[in-house]
């Protein structure tokens, strides 16, 4: 048995349970949730127009169902935190069970901002974002935790992977371009300009793999892609106007709905992810910054960046469920869950540390000295069938 799903079995469950609605179903802040969608018997897709090669979702009601158990292709891959370095230009590796750093090595490049899951879950790429209009991808072998020989790809901020697995999906933030490469000979095959998009940041894609919606860090806006046609459909302005920072982006759990995370107006919005029209906000702390699903998919925690604090959002009411600050402060930024669910890992951006918080019990674990920086980590492996992308959502 992999240790990972051997730790989950003696700690149980994680969350307590709770109806899946929420933010999930569309609930605005202010007008009354909707009723439930009717039941549809388990393995249906939760839309009959997938994207052609994409995995129909196990559930039509929760796209993350399958990340409950570690896939057999990632059984001979050791847990670690693969933490990257911005400031210090450098990959530090962590031994979970111990909180010790057992390696840390050049990230090939310079500024890594982000460590990312392969589609295939058989490699990880540190994105090496500078000098600007160049840029290269760090592979890192999950097995041994050696790195490989760089490879260079245009400005590489962030990286996604389209849910059929075609396309390496390289987010070129300076270029402010979207830029889709074979990811196995990384040529690089189409391109998407969003001019109006300064910051193109993170993304997240609909339930049926069609459409992503991007974030625009430093123009309160967000991009609406689609990923079927190769083109950008429309640009959608905050609430909060352009002076907003919209960070990370979740779709969640049923599909009906996208959370934007925006540092500026210190909470999420919620966009229906068939419409993108604004549907609610509701405040987190401030600078919300990383979104991520717990692994029983019923509630989600929101990194409040400037304020050290993690909020918890419960999907049965749309409200926060609890608030919790890391102990003498910090700057959570980006990074996930273990893959029991219970711990939660992620860099302190301006502290040159990363937390590990026990989300069960709500206790500071360990804080661990990094490298100046530390930015989007991933711990690895992951459970689901597939990578997404960025610090591992999973599908």
């Amino acid at each position: 048995m992999h240790p990972v799903i051997a730790r989950r079995a003696r700690l149980g469950l994680i969350i307590s349970a709770v109806m899946l609605a929420g933010c999930s179903n569309g609930w605005s802040g202010t007008a009354p949730r909707p009723s439930a969608p009717p039941a549809t018997p388990p393995g249906t897709a939760a839309a009959p127009d997938l994207l052609p090669g994409m995995p129909p979702p196990l559930s039509p009601t929760d796209v993350y169902a399958a990340t409950r158990e570690l896939s057999p292709a990632v059984a001979d891959q050791p847990t670690r935190v693969y933490v990257p370095n911005s400031e210090s230009d450098t990959i530090t590796v962590i031994d979970p069970d111990s909180f010790q750093v057992i390696d840390t090595f050049p990230s090939g490049g310079r500024e890594p901002q982000h460590v990312v899951p392969a589609y295939d879950m058989q490699m990880l790429y540190a994105n090496n974002d500078l000098p600007i209009g160049s840029g290269s991808l760090l592979p890192i072998d999950p097995r041994t935790g050696k790195a490989g020989d760089p490879i260079p790809v245009r400005d590489p901020y962030n990286m996604y992977f389209t849910p059929d697995g075609k396309y390496a999906l390289v987010v070129a933030e300076a270029d402010r371009s979207l830029d889709f490469y074979d990811p196995h000979s990384w040529a690089k095959l189409h391109d998407i300009a969003v001019p109006d998009c300064a910051g193109v940041n993170h993304m997240d894609f609909t339930a049926d793999g069609r459409t992503a919606l991007v974030s625009c860090e430093f123009s309160g806006r967000l991009a609406v892609v689609d990923i079927a046609g190769l083109r950008l459909l429309r640009m959608i302005d905050l609430p909060g106007g352009r002076s907003g920072m919209p960070q990370d982006v979740k779709l969640a759990p049923d599909g009906r709905t996208f959370c934007v995370a925006d540092m500026m107006a210190d909470g999420i919005y919620v966009f229906d992810a068939k419409t993108f029209d604004n549907t609610g906000f509701i405040a987190t702390g401030a600078g919300a910054h990383g979104l991520y699903v717990t692994r029983d998919s019923k509630q989600m925690l929101i990194t409040n960046r400037k304020e050290g604090s993690i909020s918890v959002l419960d999907f049965a009411t749309g409200q926060l469920a609890s608030k919790w600050r890391i102990p003498g402060g910090g700057s959570p930024d980006m990074g996930n869950l273990s893959a029991d669910g219970r711990v939660f890992w992620v860099s302190g951006r301006n502290n040159s540390e990363v937390y590990a918080i026990d989300i069960v019990e709500w206790k500071l674990l360990a804080r661990i000295p990094v490298g100046r920086g530390a930015h989007g980590l991933t711990i690895w492996p992951q459970p689901g069938r597939y990578s997404t992308g960025h610090t591992g959502v999973m599908r």
